[in-house]
C-alpha cells in the first residue's frame, strides 16, 4: 500500500505507474473518496471536541445552563452518529481504492505487456547437445520408479502426483542441500504456516487481486501459494529494533496454488501442479531504496549461485511492466534451459516492494534519529519442488536411461551419483 499523501502528491507517477504494469486504476477517483473522507473526518473530529468541552462546562453549569447544555449534547451525539455513519461507507470505499493502488516500478523495468517481452540480462551454462534421442521428465521418472503420475490423478485429481523411490529421495537431497546453501549466507531457518487468515494475503499483496488462484476452505481461510505469505506477516504490527535488520529469513513450507485460468498450459508433469514445496528467502531492511537495491541483487544472486553449483543451464531476465505484480518495484526471473521444449523455464523470482507490503502489515523499526520508519521487504525464490526435477532430470540423462545426479547433490543422496533401470 502506498502513503496517501505520497499518493496525493505524485498522481501522475502513480497513473503512470498503473499504465506501465497494465492495471485499470482510477487515481482521481481515489482523490475524490480521499477528499469526502478528509470533510467527513474533520466534521466528526469537529463534533467531538464539541462534546468534551460540553462535558466539561455541564459539570460546572448551573441547573438552568444544564439544561441547555444537555440539550446540545444530545444534537451532537444525534449528528455524530449520522456522520460516523457516513465515515463508516466513505472509509470502506477508501480503502479498496487504496489496495488497489499499484507501487512505483523503478526506471530500469522495460516496457512491455506480458512475460513475453521480458529482458534478459544474463545467460550462464551451456547447453547439452545430446548424441541420442532424449525423453521427456515424464517419461524418464516413470521408467525409472520415480514418480507416478497415473495414480497422482487418480488419487489427487487433475496434476496430482506421486515422488517415488529415488524420487523422493533426490528431492530431499535438493531440500538438505538448499538448506546448508542458503543458511551459510545469514538466514534464519522457518517453518511457515501454508493456511492463514484473509488478513495475511491483504498484508503481503495477494488479496484482493489474485484471490482466483487461492484454495479457500469452509472456515474462510486460505492455502497461501509461498512461504513469503506468512514470513511477511510474523512481525506484523511490531517495531523493530533497527539493530535487528537486516531481518533474513529462510521460509519453508508446502504451498498449493488452483492454476486457474491455465488449464490448458503444462497439464502433464511437474512444471505447473497445485501442491508443492518451496524455500523462499525474505529480507526486511531500512526504508532505504540503495539499500532494497543492494539486497534484491544479493537474493538473485543467491538463487543463481544455487543453480549454478547444480550445473544447470539458466537465464536470468528482468521483468517488464506488465509481468510485475500490484507491489513489486522490480523482479527478476531465473529460468532454467529444459531441453525437451527447448526453451528457459522460470524456476524462481526476486522482487522487492519498498514499504508496499510493510505498510499494510504495519512492520516499522526506530532509526537512529529515533524516529519510526515503515522498514522495506524482498523476497525470492529459493527453491521449488519439484519443478526443478524438470530440468534437471532432462539435462542429466544419459543414452542407458539413467540420470546422472549433479556433483553437489551427491552427498546427499548417500553417495548415489546415478539413477538407474532396476
Amino acid at each position: 500500500m502506498l502513503d496517501i499523501k505520497f499518493i496525493r502528491e505524485n498522481k501522475d507517477a502513480v497513473r503512470k505507474a498503473a499504465e506501465k504494469k497494465h492495471i485499470d486504476f482510477d487515481v482521481e477517483k481515489l482523490i475524490q473518496a480521499d477528499d469526502k473522507r478528509r470533510k467527513i473526518l474533520g466534521r466528526v473530529e469537529e463534533k467531538r471536541a464539541e462534546q468534551n468541552v460540553a462535558s466539561n462546562q455541564v459539570v460546572k453549569a448551573s441547573s438552568e445552563e444544564r439544561e441547555a447544555i444537555l440539550e446540545k449534547m444530545k444534537n451532537l451525539k444525534t449528528g455524530l452518529e449520522q456522520d460516523e455513519k457516513e465515515l463508516k461507507s466513505v472509509m470502506k470505499e477508501w480503502q479498496i481504492l487504496m489496495l488497489q493502488a499499484p507501487n512505483i516500478p523503478d526506471d530500469s523495468v522495460p516496457e512491455g505487456d506480458s512475460d513475453s517481452e521480458n529482458k534478459e540480462v544474463k545467460k550462464w551454462g551451456e547447453i547439452p547437445k545430446f548424441d541420442f534421442k532424449p525423453k521427456n521428465h515424464i517419461d524418464i521418472m516413470t521408467e525409472l520408479g520415480m514418480a507416478d503420475f497415473e495414480r497422482g490423478a487418480k488419487v489427487a485429481g487433475f496434476r496430482g502426483y506421486f515422488l517415488t523411490a529415488s524420487g523422493a529421495m533426490l528431492t530431499f537431497a535438493i531440500w538438505k542441500y538448499a538448506l546448508d546453501f542458503f543458511l551459510s549466507r545469514g538466514f534464519e531457518l522457518m517453518l511457515v504456516p501454508s493456511l492463514v487468515k484473509k488478513e495475511t494475503l491483504l498484508g503481503s499483496g495477494y488479496l484482493p487481486q489474485g484471490e482466483e488462484d487461492l484454495y479457500k476452505t469452509q472456515d474462510g481461510e486460505y492455502f497461501a501459494g509461498t512461504g513469503e505469505v506468512a514470513a511477511m506477516s510474523y512481525h506484523a504490527s511490531e517495531v523493530l529494533p533497527k539493530e535487528k535488520l537486516p531481518r533474513k529469513i529462510l521460509a519453508f513450507s508446502p504451498c498449493f496454488r488452483r492454476e486457474a485460468g491455465s488449464y490448458s498450459k503444462d497439464v502433464k508433469g511437474l512444471i505447473r501442479v497445485h501442491e508443492f514445496f518451496k524455500f523462499e528467502q525474505v529480507i526486511l531492511c531500512e526504508a532505504s531504496h540503495e539499500e532494497s537495491v543492494k539486497y534484491h541483487e544479493e537474493l538473485n544472486r543467491n538463487i543463481e549461485e544455487f543453480i549454478e553449483s547444480l550445473k544447470i543451464p539458466y537465464r536470468t531476465v528482468i521483468n517488464c511492466g506488465g509481468d510485475l505484480g500490484l507491489g513489486q518495484v522490480k523482479k527478476y526471473d531465473v529460468e532454467l534451459w529444459v531441453p525437451l521444449e527447448n526453451t528457459y523455464r522460470e524456476i524462481g523470482s526476486a522482487s522487492y516492494f519498498h514499504d508496499f507490503q510493510t505498510r499494510r502489515l504495519n512492520i516499522r523499526y526506530k532509526d537512529n534519529e529515533g524516529k519510526i520508519q515503515y522498514a522495506h521487504s524482498l523476497n525470492s525464490t529459493a527453491i521449488p519442488t519439484p519443478r526443478i526435477l524438470v530440468s534437471l532430470i532432462e539435462n542429466f540423462q544419459t543414452a542407458a536411461g539413467s540420470v546422472k545426479i549433479p556433483e553437489a547433490l551427491i552427498p546427499y543422496m548417500n553417495g548415489l551419483g546415478e539413477i538407474k533401470k532396476t
